[in-house]
This record gives structure tokens, C-alpha cells and sequence, in this order.
């Protein structure tokens, strides 16, 4: 029985692979949906995970965080209004993680600048469940709705202490648009 996925591109792995990690040592925000553990991480199927393991989507900007989760509510017919969500400040420590400062980093690895805004994951999901397989515990990549960057946190890949919930507080929309 087929697993469904893809084998792994060697070239990809090997671009990876070449490539020097940077550990953090960082405050992060995350935008959560109230009683939503914020250092908890999911499958989701986002931008850099294929659905296989569990991340935690952050940014080093709170407004990059709040961008994100607003761009993925303002996607359904009628705005959740009546769901509360908090941004979340987090402390992070990750030892092993790639840095791609600007999109002009992704391209040799097949991303396209035009598209990086879109819902068209295909290729950042491949670089994600790469990075993940070769035992990088995240990817720090520009934030495609907000003048900064995000790191994802391969949660597998972290030990519990190096994340830490300092803070939390409201997300007002109204006021926050």
C-alpha cells in the first residue's frame, strides 16, 4: 500500500543539504483561535508542510502573524466574527534552521516570486518535507502577506523548553485593518 508520497528530489536535498543553518534565539507572535494551545503544533498542510508533521506557523513581526490568519479568514464567504483570537508572544530557541532572507533565495529552488502570495503550496511543501527530512528543525522564509519573515517550527525537532508562552492578548479586526 502507497503512503501517497512523492519520492524526495535529490537535487532539492542536496541544495538543502549545502546550505549553513542558523539557530534562533528569538521573540515570535502566533495568531490562535481562543483555548487553542499556541505551542501546539498541527499537520496543517500550509506553505512549508505537506500535512505529514506537526508546525508551528510564527512570525517575527506580530503584524506578520495577524496578516496570515486574516488573509486565510477573509477567504470564506462571511468573516468569523463571532471566533475570538489571540496573538500569542512565544520565546524560541532552535539550533538547526534554514534562513531564506528574501524570495530571491527560494527561486533556485523552484519557487516562484510571482506566486509565493497564492494558495500554491506545492513547491514550499517540498523544500518543508525535505528540510524536515534531512533533520532541520525549521525554515525561516519571507511572510507573503506582510513586510517581514516567519519561521516554522518543526515541533519534532525542538525540545519542549525551547519554546516558551510569555504572552497573550486579543486580536481586535476591526481595529487591526
Amino acid at each position: 500500500m502507497s503512503s501517497g508520497r512523492r519520492a524526495r528530489e535529490i537535487e532539492l536535498l542536496d541544495a538543502l543539504d549545502a546550505l549553513e543553518p542558523v539557530p534562533v534565539n528569538a521573540t515570535v507572535w502566533r495568531a490562535v483561535r481562543d483555548g487553542r494551545d499556541p505551542l501546539l503544533g498541527h499537520p496543517s498542510a500550509g506553505r512549508w508542510d505537506p500535512g505529514q508533521f506537526d508546525v508551528l506557523y510564527t512570525s517575527f513581526d506580530p503584524d506578520g502573524a495577524v496578516s496570515e490568519i486574516h488573509f486565510h479568514l477573509s477567504r470564506q464567504p462571511v468573516f468569523p466574527s463571532r471566533i475570538k483570537f489571540f496573538l500569542h508572544e512565544i520565546s524560541v530557541k532552535t539550533s538547526n534552521t534554514l534562513k531564506f532572507a528574501d524570495l530571491r533565495e527560494l527561486q533556485p529552488l523552484g519557487v516562484d516570486e510571482k506566486e509565493y502570495p497564492r494558495v500554491l503550496y506545492g513547491r514550499t511543501q517540498l523544500i518543508g518535507d525535505a528540510a524536515h527530512f534531512l533533520g532541520f528543525d525549521g525554515i525561516i522564509a519571507p511572510n507573503a502577506r506582510w513586510g517581514c519573515l516567519n519561521l516554522t517550527i518543526f515541533t519534532d525537532r525542538v525540545n519542549p523548553g525551547d519554546l516558551e508562552h510569555n504572552n497573550a492578548s486579543p486580536i481586535d479586526w476591526a481595529a487591526w485593518q
